[in-house]
């Protein structure tokens, strides 16, 4: 007896989540997922588990919104696994951690294709691989019935390795600022495709797919870091949060950002001299490049790929300032729309 064909709605792709079902899409994805070196028990359970030589687990969560946060027509679906592993990873390496898994919820319509899905899978694992981490399990939903987005849950899960956790509130007066990381490549991608184009491909790509500096957030940790985080929302905002927690005022040395950020001469240049704007609103204001911005104690030596860019300043009333200009001004004389990122807005 032959089983019937499962019904397919007009239009349907024929390998589209509706018709592969929940438990043949698990099955596709985990079968580009990679393995990561900290599970004892993979997917297939009803959790994973992990080892933790540390005995401690840095743990932080993102969830990504198609339309908000990613877009299908500018972006592959392995663009978007590498863009949504990365937010999270450099989280873990912002705390002084090395990633050690992924887990991963998704609500998706029914008519998505498991291609695209096998696509995702294929990002978040090339992404995790290097530093031995691996999706090792999460959760599959139909999203509501009248949303035709995608929407991605991303938990990444790390290793401390026997280090402190370095806090965002451990700046001192005094203190140097560091950077390591690109600042502003992946906000001049977005003003790129936002104008319909595609070239430079070089900040186009950095906008699909961030490259956070990882192991530099272990390494600051054991330089002796006191404070850090990974700038994701801009500069000048994830500044702001680090002084704030501090009860400091970062004072930004606009020479030294131009020195690191801007020089040689490149694309952001290039794609700024074209658009009318000065790129250094986009280093000051840029998200999603996930450099890492932390603070060390004055005479120190910097980690290798650190660069000084600033100090640390007492003061009763924490803010960030760009060669003691306030923020806020030095962003109005570039003609940026605030100085970062903000939800809701």
């Amino acid at each position: 007896m032959t089983r019937p064909r499962p019904l397919v709605p007009r239009g349907d792709p024929a390998d589209s989540v509706r018709v592969v079902g929940e438990f043949g899409v698990i099955a596709r994805v985990l079968a580009r997922a990679g393995s990561a070196r900290a599970a004892e028990v993979g997917p297939g359970d009803d959790a994973a588990v992990l080892r933790t030589s540390d005995g401690r687990v840095v743990a932080t969560t993102d969830v990504f919104v198609e339309g908000r946060h990613f877009r299908r027509d500018w972006s592959s679906a392995e663009d978007i696994g590498h863009k949504v592993a990365a937010a999270n990873l450099a989280d873990v390496a912002a705390m002084g951690g090395v990633a050690t898994a992924l887990l991963v919820g998704l609500a998706c319509p029914p008519d998505t294709p498991t291609g695209w899905l096998e696509g995702v899978a294929s990002g978040l694992a090339a992404e995790s691989a290097p530093l031995g981490a691996a999706v090792v399990g999460g959760d599959t939903v139909a999203s509501a019935p009248d949303s035709t987005s995608v929407v991605l849950s991303v938990t990444a899960l790390g290793d401390l390795g026997g280090r402190a956790p370095v806090l965002r509130s451990g700046a001192r007066a005094g203190d140097v600022v560091a950077l390591t990381g690109r600042l502003g490549w992946s906000a001049c991608g977005l003003a790129v495709l936002r104008r319909g184009f595609t070239s430079p491909l070089a900040v186009v790509a950095a906008h699909r797919r961030p490259t956070p500096p990882y192991l530099a957030g272990p390494a600051a940790a054991d330089g002796g870091a006191h404070a850090m985080c990974d700038v994701s929302d801009g500069l000048l905002a994830d500044a702001g949060h680090l002084a704030t927690a501090s009860g400091v005022v970062l004072d930004l040395d606009r020479a030294a950002l131009v020195r690191t950020c801007l020089e040689p001469a490149g694309p952001l240049q290039q794609v700024g001299s074209a658009l009318g704007v000065d790129p250094l609103a986009w280093v000051l204001t840029g998200g999603e490049d996930h450099a890492l911005l932390a603070t060390f104690s004055p005479g120190a030596t910097l980690p290798e790929g650190w660069t000084a860019i600033g100090t640390v300043r007492k003061s009763r009333t924490p803010g960030v300032l760009v060669s003691g200009e306030p923020a806020d001004d030095v962003v109005q004389a570039l003609g940026a729309e605030g100085t970062g990122h903000v939800h809701f807005r």
